[in-house]
């Protein structure tokens, strides 16, 4: 997913597609996400005479750390995003969104990464947590108690009213 100048300029055509699948392993090394598949980059670019726009669209699948117990999470992507690269630097044009094109040289994989890990959710749960592999579920003085549970429970401070409550009932 690079290409020179001089290998825009020399297309036939003022547009063209592309489809790669790029290895990002390296994510994984420097942020919560613990493994990456091979990410689909699709797109289409339009070349204009000092600048090139890329349409792109990106998928793929992490593993990312449950925000309760630590466990695995798939969580699939897709994401597609608009990119403009400007040949040479205008004086007018001060957007964060327009890339200034260095070296002669266009690089999407830095974009993609940058779009993958805005892509990471604050929180993710995993939806069926199994005692073995998640947090533990008691300890010393605790435990971990359900809604369901928790209404059928009687606050131990008012054990003795209901004792009470029972014993006027029954006479």
């Amino acid at each position: 997913m690079k290409w020179t100048i001089h290998q825009l300029n020399q297309m036939p055509k003022k547009s063209f597609e592309f489809d790669e699948t790029v290895d990002l392993n390296e994510l994984s090394q420097n942020s919560d996400i613990r493994s990456i598949s091979p990410v689909n980059v699709k797109g289409k670019a339009t070349i204009e005479s000092k600048q090139v726009a890329f349409d792109i669209s990106m998928s793929g699948e992490m593993i990312l750390p449950c925000s309760r117990t630590l466990v695995d999470v798939r969580y699939p992507f897709s994401i597609s995003t608009k990119e403009l690269f400007l040949f040479h630097k205008m004086d007018e044009i001060e957007d964060e969104d327009v890339h200034i094109v260095e070296d002669d040289l266009i690089d999407l994989t830095p974009i993609v990464k940058e779009e993958i890990l805005l892509e990471i959710p604050m929180q993710i749960f995993c939806e069926s947590v199994q005692k073995e592999e998640g947090a533990p579920q008691e300890g010393k003085d605790w435990q971990v108690i359900t809604e369901d549970d928790r209404k059928h429970q009687i606050d131990p401070r008012l054990a003795g009213l209901e004792k009470l409550l029972k014993q006027e009932d029954e006479s």
